[in-house]
């Protein structure tokens, strides 16, 4: 059984609807014919060579990837630059492209819930509520029995897949955890949110020095605040892609769904001193 890719992309934005994207996103279909049989995704957080790559052998006719290949403005899809280059070899072997970016990020089942559900917390809920119930940017939750942070990190560290910069933590190795904030991706914009200075850890990615510097300087002088785990962006997004699999399967029988599991961060080796 297959589908059009307009059949997919309608399932698409009732899993992942799009009025619950951020307003500076841009998710949703990308390149591709309406009107064209689908009857295989290939899904991954990002749309660079070696996904494209394998979406194209792997006979795809759909790539659905987290992040928006077209994120901010484009004045030229020219072959000499790495965006027009991509998109022209998609085109061409008749694979269509097609981002869920913060819209899936906030649904129930998004990229934080998963992280939650991983992680066991309970009672969790958004840190910044979006316009349905149980929807949100982040999560916050308790762990079922407190834990210290250097045992929760590593427990992390088992849970997504491994990358050069690992996990990164700011804190006591033995301090109590119970309450878990988290976000999927880049959070460092929550760290002063309500739900996050309360919380116990914050989990996130690509927490920058001054933000991580500051949180750190202020939950010190106040004498409460979290302790900071920074994992690799695209492993905790990665955590997402075969909950997503699954409900497109469940929505779409018959098609071929697959998730590649080609490591897109960026950073490929580290050296210690």
């Amino acid at each position: 059984m297959s589908f059009s890719l307009a059949e997919v992309a309608r399932v698409s934005h009732e899993l992942w609807p799009l009025s619950g994207a951020e307003d500076w996103d841009a998710p949703g279909l990308i390149s591709g014919d309406p009107a064209r049989r689908v009857d295989s995704i290939l899904l991954a957080v990002d749309v660079v060579t070696e996904t494209v790559a394998e979406a194209i052998t792997s006979g795809a006719d759909l790539l659905l990837a987290h992040h928006p290949l077209l994120l901010r403005g484009v004045t030229s899809v020219s072959e000499d630059r790495y965006k027009g280059a991509l998109l022209a070899r998609l085109i061409r072997a008749d694979c269509a492209l097609l981002a869920a970016h913060t819209n899936a990020d906030v649904v129930e089942d998004g990229v934080s819930d998963v992280i939650a559900s991983r992680l066991g917390l309970v009672d969790t809920r958004p840190i910044t509520s979006g316009l349905v119930p149980g929807t949100g940017i982040g999560r916050v939750g308790r762990l079922p029995e407190p834990t210290t942070l250097g045992l929760l990190a590593r427990r992390l560290a088992t849970l997504i897949p491994p990358t050069a910069t690992g996990v990164r933590v700011a804190g006591g190795y033995a301090e109590t955890i119970e309450t878990v904030a988290l976000c999927g991706g880049a959070g460092d914009s929550l760290l002063g949110d309500a739900a996050v200075r309360s919380a116990d850890v914050f989990i996130t990615s690509d927490l920058r020095h001054h933000p991580a510097s500051e949180s750190r300087e202020q939950s010190i002088l106040a004498g409460v605040g979290p302790a900071l785990i920074d994992v690799s962006h695209w492993a905790s997004e990665w955590l997402w892609l075969d909950v997503a699999a699954a409900a497109l399967r469940h929505r779409l029988p018959g098609i071929r769904i697959e998730v590649s599991d080609v490591r897109t961060d960026p950073w490929d080796f580290v050296v210690t001193q």
